[in-house]
């Protein structure tokens, strides 16, 4: 809390969220045209990050995706490099330093996240609730609208707002198919007929009807209902974390301004802006609520205002509560250090292991069970099981050769060709003269090499002894 000097009764705004009545109904947030500096900027990034969104499925490099996050396949490409099941390691440390990462900038920077870069609020205040403002007008005019009857320009501009809607959430469901399918099959799904691609046209209903209905019905409900992290950040933020925050030192007590009385009161002018204009419907005044996503809405609304009445900006402004009372910002705490050091050991794990990968993964064991058996001409034999995992998009002649000594290796089944992202299996022999083998278990090295070249060399063993000689382990 911002303000020390509020009773139990008057933060009885805790105990329910804004947007839900007593009785548990809806309240339909009207929130005001927002604009200023911090707005323009969250422009600026949302014009990014809808760019990548929509662009980035279009690249490709040597004819595949750039990126692509096929959860169900198990198959992802990040900035085309392929990764698959086996990488799936790398996969769950990335997601760890994710999640990390967001609790790192939580505890120094509150829920930047969710105002600047969350696709919730993205989708929400830059595309769907711009249009909004574009056909029904600014808050005032779209309560007016709702009351009225349904007469001809009602039925117009609500027709004609939820088609855009539909078209939006159409639009954003494909691309974000495309990021788990990709294009082609994307183009594929557009171009045949539903029968022959009814599981893909499924998941594009799918997502293009959640993605409307988020944003054309249940909105901020996402981020005060179901959100979880959202609820995670009262275990997050501390006094020193930076967030939206209400300088209550400074404007208290509020009052309207009267020419001509002599009054002893703070910068607020209680204008009540900084809570038309935000999108949750809160009193960033009260202070830090779990419906403040950070978006600055009431930055910029309260900035203009202290501009109009000649008092200096940053009444409401991103600080820590400590900060609001002792003027002094203190970002780096123990818990803020704690938090960066074991990201950076993590990411420094994750790029370690990324620079190390091999483009192909492959094993070789000596089939358990087996003696070894002989062969015509004083040899003996040993059969062996190989498996090789192609990482790579291209099809790869895979072989076998012996490094270490003298002898042949006979592929019995299977086929060593690589196919693209696929997995080779086979069982071979390994043929060795009697006189090489001089102990019970001999050391062998096989080269597998592809395109001529060797990835790997795997040592394993070769098991027998030489007839009338006492082997030696």
């Amino acid at each position: 809390m911002n303000n020390s000097k509020q009773t139990p009764k008057e933060e009885e705004f805790r105990d329910h969220l804004a947007t839900v009545t007593e009785e548990g109904k809806r309240i339909w947030i009207y929130p005001k045209k927002p604009g200023g500096k911090f707005h323009n900027y969250r422009v600026i990034v949302a014009i990014a990050l809808l760019a990548i969104l929509f662009l980035v499925p279009l690249i490709k490099v040597n004819g595949h995706p750039f990126m692509l996050l096929d959860i169900l396949g198990r198959k992802f490409i990040l900035f085309g490099v392929s990764f698959g099941p086996q990488d799936f390691h790398l996969f769950v440390l990335a997601i760890i330093g994710m999640i990390i990462s967001v609790f790192l900038f939580t505890v120094v920077y509150g829920r930047i996240f969710c105002g600047w870069i969350c696709p919730q609020t993205i989708f929400m205040e830059m595309l769907f609730r711009k249009v909004e403002y574009l056909i029904e007008g600014d808050a005032s005019k779209q309560r007016a609208l709702n009351k009225r009857p349904w007469d001809g320009d009602k039925i117009f501009k609500k027709t004609l707002k939820h088609a855009i809607f539909a078209i939006m959430a159409v639009a954003i469901g494909n691309a974000l198919l495309a990021w788990v399918i990709g294009i082609d099959s994307l183009v594929e799904l557009i171009s045949k007929p539903i029968p022959e691609v009814f599981g893909k046209f499924m998941a594009m209903v799918i997502f293009s009807g959640v993605v409307y209905f988020f944003y054309a019905y249940f909105r901020e409900q996402v981020c005060t209902m179901i959100c979880p992290y959202g609820r995670l950040q009262g275990v997050m933020l501390d006094p020193n974390s930076i967030v939206i925050h209400y300088d209550n030192v400074r404007g208290e007590p509020r009052g309207k301004i009267r020419k001509g009385v002599e009054q002893n009161n703070g910068d607020c002018i209680d204008c009540h802006l900084c809570v038309d204009v935000c999108p949750t419907g809160i009193d960033i005044r009260n202070g830090t609520q779990l419906e403040c996503v950070n978006c600055t809405a009431c930055v910029d609304a309260c900035d203009e205002v202290m501009v109009k009445v000649k008092r200096p900006t940053g009444l409401i402004r991103y600080a820590s509560k400590n900060e609001i009372e002792t003027g002094v910002r203190k970002i780096f705490t123990p818990k803020a250090i704690s938090y960066t050091v074991f990201l950076i050991l993590l990411f420094s794990l994750i790029t370690y292991l990324l620079a190390t990968r091999s483009d192909f993964e492959l094993s070789i064991v000596r089939t358990a069970g087996l003696m070894a058996q002989e062969q015509p001409g004083n040899k003996l034999s040993n059969l062996y099981d190989v498996k090789i995992i192609n990482k790579t998009f291209n099809t790869i002649p895979a072989t076998l050769e012996l490094e270490n000594m003298e002898g042949e290796i006979k592929l019995l089944s299977g086929d060593l060709t690589l196919q693209p992202q696929g997995i080779a299996e086979g069982k071979f022999f390994i043929i060795l003269p009697e006189e090489n083998i001089k102990q019970l278990n001999t050391p062998v090295e096989i080269a597998v090499k592809a395109n001529n070249k060797i990835i790997d060399v795997i040592k394993t063993s070769f098991l027998g002894k030489v007839k009338g000689r006492k082997a030696t382990k």
